[in-house]
């Protein structure tokens, strides 16, 4: 049986509770898993600090990506750099380019919904 706390990574966190992100860092708290966390500006969520900076966070296992493709292109060296187990790739954040880049380096990329995989315990 896998750990179930799975170490996440929200890229493109907002602190805008209408925003599908914001619902994934309270998700994934509320499911006990440790969640580190990138937006646009400072703040917090839930009890998580989101952060400006490309941090070298460790032991990631699941990057999962609210950004869109475009947006997503000056993250491509870091999220490889953290060797995620898998980057989730979500509704609106599919990107052919770093799907395949991530399959090269060992990295499961899948492209679904991070609060449909926790609704469902298949996260």
């Amino acid at each position: 049986m896998e750990p179930k706390n799975k170490k996440t990574l929200v890229l493109g966190a907002s602190d805008n509770p209408a925003r599908y992100s914001y619902l994934a860092v309270n998700k994934l708290r509320s499911k006990g898993n440790d969640v580190v966390a990138i937006g646009r500006k400072k703040t917090t969520v839930a009890d998580v600090e989101v952060g400006t900076e490309k941090k070298q966070f460790e032991n990631i296992d699941t990057v999962t990506l609210y950004l869109n493709p475009n947006n997503q292109k000056e993250y491509y060296d870091y999220i490889l750099a953290l060797h995620p187990k898998r980057i989730i790739f979500n509704p609106g954040a599919e990107n052919e380019e770093l799907f395949n880049l991530a399959k090269s380096n060992g990295i499961k990329a899948l492209e679904a919904c991070t609060l449909v995989l926790l609704s469902t315990n298949q996260f």
